[in-house]
C-alpha cells in the first residue's frame, strides 16, 4: 500500500515537472516567434519600428524633474512615452570605428522589383548593413530615413523603417502616383553613434548654456542660466509661477535677481566626445549618406481604377501613413483636400477679420515672414524687436486682419531676448478669449532637443491644458500644431540639433496632441518627402506648402 502511495506521488511530481518545463519551452518559443515576426513598436511619426523588450524604464534624475508632483495620470503617460522611445541599441561595448556601419558597403534590395504595382500598393525594401570591413552587422539601432520620389513629377513619399535587429531592415512604401518611381534610403547616424547621442542627451542637458544680463545703474553682471544649474553657489529662480516651468540663473555677486535685463544663448560646449567617438559622426562617411542599392532602384507604377481609388481614399484613418505626398511640387494630404493659395487675394480673403497668433520657434516665424511678403496689405508694425527675435505685429487695416508672432520661454537659444519678453506660450494662450475669429498655430520643438525628454514632456502638458481650456470656453477656435523637421546635420551640429533627437520630440508632440482637437501640419514628413536638401529653416516652396495646409484648415472648402 505504501508503494502505491509512492508511485502515485512520485508520477505526480514527475508529471508536475514535465509540465513546467512544457510552458518553459513553450514561453521561449513564443518570445522568439514574436521576434522573429516583427512584433514591434511603431513610432509614429515616420521613422522606425523598433523591438520592444523594455520591462521598466530607467532614467537618470534630472535636477528636480524626478520630483515633478504627476497626477497618475500624467505619470502613465510619461512612462509610456518615455518606454515607446526606447532605442533599442545593444549594449555590445565600445566599438572600433572599423566595426561599425558603414552607408558605402550597406545596400537595399526591392522585394519583387518585377512584381506588377498599382497605385495602392505597398512596396517592400530589405536593408542589410554591413561594416566599414565589408562584413554584416548583426545587430541593429542604425537610424535610417527613406523616401521614394519621382523626380520629373517632383513627386514624393515618406517610407516606414522596420529594424530586425540583426543588422537588416525592412521600409514599407505606400505608391500613391502612377510613373517610374524611385527608391532612396540613408543612414543618418550609425547605431554606435546612437549610443553617444544617448548618453549626451541624459549626462550633458547643460551642452547648450545661456546667460543673462543683471543691470542696476552703472553696476552689470552676466551670470550662466538654465533649466538646471549645478553646484552650491546662489540662485536666482526664476520658476514661472503659472507653469512650474524651471529657470535658474547664478545670482550676481552685487546685484539682485529683479535687475534681469535679458535672456541670450551663451553657447555650446566643446570637447564632448573622445577621438573614439568623433569618428562615428564624420561628414561624407557616416551622416546622412545614402545606401546604394544592389539591383533596380527603382519600379514601375501604372494608375489604379477609379473605383480602387476612390477605396483608397476612403480607407485612410487617423493613423494614416504616410500622411501625404507631393505631386507636382504640391503637398496632397491623404484625409482632406488642400486648397492652393496661390494668390494673395485668396489668403486676405480667408484671413479677413481675424486674429492670428504665431508662438513658437524660428520655424513658425517663417510663416510671419512669409505672411507679410507675399501679402502686400499684410503691412508689419514696427514694434522696435530685436531682428529675429520678435515679438512682430502686422496688420491689414483694410481687411481687418491681425497677425502676431511671440518666441516661446525659456529653453530658447535665440540672440538677446528682453525679460518682459520671455512669455511661455501656456501663459499667452490663457490670455486669449477665442472664438471663430481666433486663429492659433505653435512650433515648439527645436530649442528642447539637448535636454532630457522629461524637459519637453512637461512643456507640451503646460500648453496642451491650456489648449484644451482655450477650446472648452471657445470651441470654434482653430489650434494648428506645427511639428518638427529634419535639417542639414554636421559633426557638431548632430550633437545637439540631430534629426534623431527631434525624431523624439516630433513623436512626443504627435501623441500627446493625438485627440485634443487640433490640427497638425506634417512639417516632418513635408521635409523628409521633399527633394530639396534639409534645412532647419525649409526653403520657401515648403514653407508655402505649409502655409497651404495650415491656411486650409482655417478656410477649408466647402462640402
Amino acid at each position: 500500500m505504501w508503494i502505491s502511495f509512492f508511485k502515485i506521488r512520485f508520477f505526480c511530481c514527475l508529471l508536475a515537472v514535465l509540465m513546467v518545463v512544457v510552458l518553459v519551452i513553450n514561453v521561449t518559443q513564443v518570445e522568439y516567434l514574436d521576434h522573429e515576426t516583427a512584433s514591434a513598436t511603431f513610432i509614429d511619426s515616420g521613422g522606425q519600428f523598433v523591438f520592444s523588450q523594455v520591462t521598466g524604464i530607467s532614467r537618470n534624475p534630472y535636477c528636480g524633474y524626478e520630483h515633478q508632483t504627476l497626477s497618475s495620470r500624467e505619470r502613465l503617460e510619461e512612462d509610456s512615452l518615455l518606454a515607446a522611445l526606447q532605442w533599442q541599441v545593444p549594449d555590445v561595448g565600445p566599438v572600433p570605428f572599423l566595426k561599425s556601419t558603414d552607408p558605402s558597403s550597406s545596400y537595399f534590395v526591392i522585394l519583387n522589383s518585377a512584381a506588377f504595382f498599382k497605385v495602392g500598393s505597398q512596396l517592400e525594401v530589405l536593408v542589410h548593413v554591413q561594416d566599414f570591413q565589408g562584413k554584416p552587422k548583426k545587430y541593429g539601432g542604425d537610424y535610417l530615413q527613406a523616401r521614394i520620389h519621382s523626380p520629373k513629377l517632383q513627386a514624393g513619399a515618406v517610407g516606414r523603417v522596420v529594424d530586425y535587429q540583426n543588422g537588416f531592415y525592412k521600409v514599407f512604401f505606400t505608391l500613391l502616383w502612377p510613373g517610374r518611381v524611385k527608391v532612396s534610403i540613408s543612414l543618418v547616424h550609425p547605431s554606435e553613434g546612437i549610443r553617444v547621442l544617448q548618453n549626451l542627451q541624459e549626462e550633458k542637458p547643460d551642452r547648450v548654456y545661456f546667460k543673462s544680463l543683471f543691470r542696476s545703474g552703472r553696476i552689470s553682471e552676466t551670470t550662466e542660466c538654465n533649466v538646471c544649474l549645478p553646484g552650491s553657489l546662489p540662485l536666482c529662480n526664476f520658476t514661472d509661477l503659472y507653469t512650474g516651468e524651471p529657470w535658474f540663473c547664478f545670482k550676481p555677486k552685487k546685484l539682485p535677481c529683479s535687475s534681469r535685463i535679458n535672456h541670450f544663448k551663451g553657447g555650446y560646449l566643446k570637447g564632448l566626445l573622445t577621438a573614439a567617438e568623433n569618428a562615428f559622426f564624420q561628414s561624407g562617411v557616416n551622416i546622412k549618406m545614402p545606401i546604394n542599392s544592389s539591383g533596380p532602384d527603382w519600379v514601375t507604377v501604372i494608375p489604379s481604377s477609379i473605383k480602387e481609388t476612390n477605396n483608397l481614399e476612403l480607407s485612410q484613418g487617423l493613423g494614416t501613413f504616410p500622411s501625404g505626398y507631393y505631386y507636382k511640387n504640391q503637398w496632397r494630404p491623404r484625409k482632406f483636400k488642400m486648397r492652393q493659395f496661390n494668390d494673395p487675394d485668396n489668403i486676405t480673403e480667408c484671413l479677413q477679420r481675424k486674429v492670428v497668433y504665431l508662438f513658437g520657434d524660428s520655424t513658425i516665424r517663417q510663416w510671419f515672414e512669409y505672411l507679410t511678403t507675399f501679402v502686400p496689405d499684410l503691412v508689419e508694425f514696427n514694434l522696435g524687436s530685436p531682428k529675429n527675435v520678435g515679438p512682430f505685429l502686422a496688420v491689414d487695416q483694410k481687411h481687418n486682419i491681425l497677425l502676431k508672432y511671440r518666441c516661446h520661454g525659456p529653453p530658447i537659444r535665440f540672440t538677446t531676448v528682453f525679460s518682459n519678453d520671455l512669455r511661455y506660450v501656456a501663459n499667452e494662450l490663457n490670455g486669449i478669449v477665442g472664438g471663430k475669429n481666433t486663429v492659433v498655430a505653435i512650433a515648439v520643438w527645436s530649442h528642447f532637443s539637448t535636454f532630457p525628454l522629461e524637459v519637453y514632456i512637461r512643456r507640451l502638458r503646460n500648453i496642451r491644458r491650456a489648449v484644451v481650456q482655450l477650446l472648452d470656453r471657445s470651441p470654434k477656435t482653430v489650434v494648428v500644431i506645427r511639428t518638427a523637421n529634419a535639417q542639414e546635420l554636421g559633426p557638431e551640429v548632430s550633437l545637439f540639433n540631430s534629426d534623431w533627437y527631434n525624431f523624439q520630440l516630433d513623436t512626443i508632440l504627435r501623441k500627446m496632441f493625438s485627440g485634443v482637437g487640433v490640427y497638425l501640419v506634417d512639417a516632418w514628413e513635408m521635409t523628409l518627402a521633399h527633394y530639396l536638401p534639409h534645412k532647419l529653416h525649409p526653403d520657401e516652396v515648403i514653407v508655402k506648402n505649409q502655409l497651404d495646409m495650415f491656411l486650409s484648415f482655417v478656410c477649408p472648402l466647402e462640402s
